[in-house]
């Protein structure tokens, strides 16, 4: 008999957690079960890529409540780990492109987690990543 998969730990960076707390209940939710998948190295069927950071490591998931547009960013770049960048609600008043602020923030977040990582990987198990 195998054994179940294990979650992978998830980091949250800057303010990505309180960012979520704030979220209505509904939000937090399908946030929260996106994560859980990618936790359990899969994709939330909603998770896609976010535009201009390359590969489908750094994905999004939007959800729609009570009229508002809510965005959470997070990276399954690491082989060992999952990172919350940015939860945030979405008040561009044009498009549906992230605003150029929120993409910023996600890209220094990113650094943020890849450092978080390398330390994090040295320190447990032996040191690979």
């Amino acid at each position: 008999m195998s054994e179940p998969p294990h979650d992978k730990p998830l980091f949250w960076i800057g303010s990505s957690l309180d960012d979520l707390k704030d979220c209505p209940d509904e939000v937090q939710d399908v946030i929260g079960y996106a994560l859980h998948w990618a936790q359990r190295g899969g994709k939330a069927p909603d998770a896609k890529p976010l535009k201009g950071f390359g590969s489908a490591g750094v994905l999004e998931v939007v959800d729609d409540f009570d009229g508002n547009t809510y965005r959470a960013v997070y990276t399954v770049r690491f082989a060992k780990a999952v990172y919350a960048l940015h939860v945030f609600q979405k008040k561009a008043r044009k498009g549906i492109a992230t605003p150029k602020q929120d993409i910023e923030l996600v890209k220094a977040r990113l650094k943020r987690a890849e450092s978080h990582y390398a330390e994090w990987a040295a320190e447990t198990e032996g040191g690979t990543p």
